[in-house]
């Protein structure tokens, strides 16, 4: 199949990534896969997708295409003036919710409610989808393969803990995680903070209680420094369509601290894989990292139950269930 998704910008994302591992993996079982974006050339990750450069996606020509995929709500209009029925929506997370959008989401539901499939890469955002129409699909998240691994190195002394997202994004819950940081070290838990975000601190951050920050890491840097660490904390609000890095780091054998919001509850249903905590609420995310820091057999539990909930994610499944999807729509 001939397949086309419409990519807003190659800056390094969470989002962008997804797209990027979604066409490696179509190419992968042997389909032709252009991304076709108005951003700049791609530097932060490889790419073995064709890549065509425009200033207006309605002047791409998908007269040959079976399918266009608008991957962000912008691009879901253009997907389907180009492409009619051939359009497919790829969401990633319900942009209507976001605070930041609140003044254009007329315009969001708008581009929702256009009668053309969905594809979503977590099993909440079934409901939130079909509050726009029937047609929606769940195909799951890809993690890449160098995240997986079966054996994990001895843990470092102090842990290393990760937290990862902008500060400027506030679904991430950035302060959540240097309350519940601070609060288990009020309580005597010695550790080193790690920070990796795509964007620079910003200027609220409590860059003190940092022992390392690291900024647009490419795959391969982000991978070397997932596996350099022993805990992830994750203190996410609802409003994340999923959670990559969580995923990665189940993936690498790393036991993790989440929010408990829909995407993290759907990664199974018996939840045993991560500790959990309310959102927004620090002090609860800081008592179950007290929790995981004192006990090493939680530990090596969450790390064998992490990597057995991360094997759906690997490409060759989610692939296979794009693959389907594409097939019985074309006929």
């Amino acid at each position: 199949m001939n397949i086309s998704y419409l990519v807003e910008d190659t800056a390094q994302s969470g989002g962008v990534r997804v797209q990027l591992m979604q066409a490696d993996a179509l190419i992968a079982r042997g389909h032709r896969v252009r991304l076709v974006t108005k951003g700049l050339p791609l530097t932060w990750r490889s790419s073995r997708a064709e890549w065509v450069y425009v200033d207006d996606f309605r002047h791409y020509d998908a007269r040959d295409q079976d399918f266009v995929v608008g991957t962000f709500w912008p691009t879901v209009p253009h997907a389907y003036e180009i492409a009619g029925t051939r359009a497919v929506h790829l969401c990633q997370g319900y942009e209507g919710a976001f605070s930041a959008y609140a003044p254009i989401r007329d315009q969001i539901e708008a581009a929702y409610r256009l009668p053309i499939p969905k594809l979503v890469v977590a099993k909440s955002l079934v409901p939130v989808c079909r509050q726009f129409t029937d047609d929606v699909t769940y195909v799951g998240q890809i993690v890449e393969e160098e995240f997986y691994r079966a054996v994990t190195p001895r843990e470092h002394e102090p842990p290393r803990v990760l937290l990862s997202g902008q500060a400027q994004g506030d679904m991430k819950g950035i302060p959540e995680g240097y309350g519940a940081v601070a609060h288990a070290r009020w309580f005597h838990q010695t550790l080193d903070l790690v920070r990796v975000s795509p964007w620079v601190p910003s200027r609220e951050e409590p860059l003190d209680a940092v022992q390392e920050f690291h900024v647009g890491l490419t795959t391969a840097e982000m991978t070397r420094l997932m596996h350099s660490c022993d805990v992830l904390l994750a203190p996410n609000h609802r409003e994340e369509g999923f959670g990559l890095p969580a995923a990665e780091a189940m993936a690498s054998g790393i036991p993790c601290i989440v929010t408990a919001i829909p995407s993290y509850l759907s990664f199974d249903d018996v939840h045993d894989y991560a500790l959990f905590a309310p959102e927004e609420n620090a002090v609860e995310l800081g008592e179950r990292l007290i929790e995981l820091l004192s006990d090493a057999d939680l530990r090596e539990r969450l790390r064998t139950r992490g990597r057995e909930v991360a094997e759906q994610w690997r490409a060759e499944h989610v692939a296979a269930r794009l693959e389907k999807f594409f097939e019985e729509r074309r006929s």
